[in-house]
């Protein structure tokens, strides 16, 4: 009698070990459509889904790696449409080698294709007054930022990471 209780409490153990993992999987995957846009990375990390650094695949998409501040780490990347969201703790303004000074909001979306980013929100560039970035390419050793108006520049000013500035408004 004992063997009998023994098996069928080993057996009723390991079945509710079982839910109970998978309720933690629900649980995660539940977390994960359910959090701020801000923190998926960490969900995804948990799960075992890292993403690689920010420079690689800006550089890997053949734009300049230094184009986003130093601290904007975390970002999301649709493979299928090209949108990529870049998270930036602060709103904050980063001068290049060039002069040239660019504002971020605490988020940056856009479209990343080979050599361009496109349908940028979230980014701005003083031209006497503050406008509005709404592409940025490069080809070969020139950078073009359009805002407005297309502004050619220096894309070796903006291969190396810089930390941003913090700023009151975007």
């Amino acid at each position: 009698m004992d063997q009998i209780l023994n098996k069928v409490g080993s057996y009723w153990i390991g079945q509710k070990a079982n839910k109970e993992l998978d309720s933690v999987g629900d649980d995660l995957n539940s977390m994960s459509s359910s959090i701020g846009d801000g923190t998926k990375w960490l969900v995804n990390k948990i799960k075992g889904k890292m993403q690689k650094p920010l420079p690689e695949l800006l550089k890997e998409h053949d734009i300049a790696v230094g184009i986003f501040p130093r601290d904007a780490t975390h970002y999301e990347f649709d493979e299928k449409t090209g949108k990529l969201t870049v998270y930036v703790p602060q709103i904050c303004e980063v001068g290049y080698k060039d002069s040239s000074v660019l504002r971020f909001a605490t988020t940056v979306t856009g479209y990343l294709e080979k050599g361009k980013l496109a349908d940028i929100e979230g980014i701005k560039t003083k031209v006497v007054i503050w406008v509005k970035v709404t592409s940025i390419s490069t080809e070969g050793s020139k950078l073009y930022v359009t805002a407005g108006l297309k502004k050619t520049r220096s894309r070796e000013a903006y291969e190396v990471l810089r930390d941003g500035v913090c700023v009151d408004k975007f």
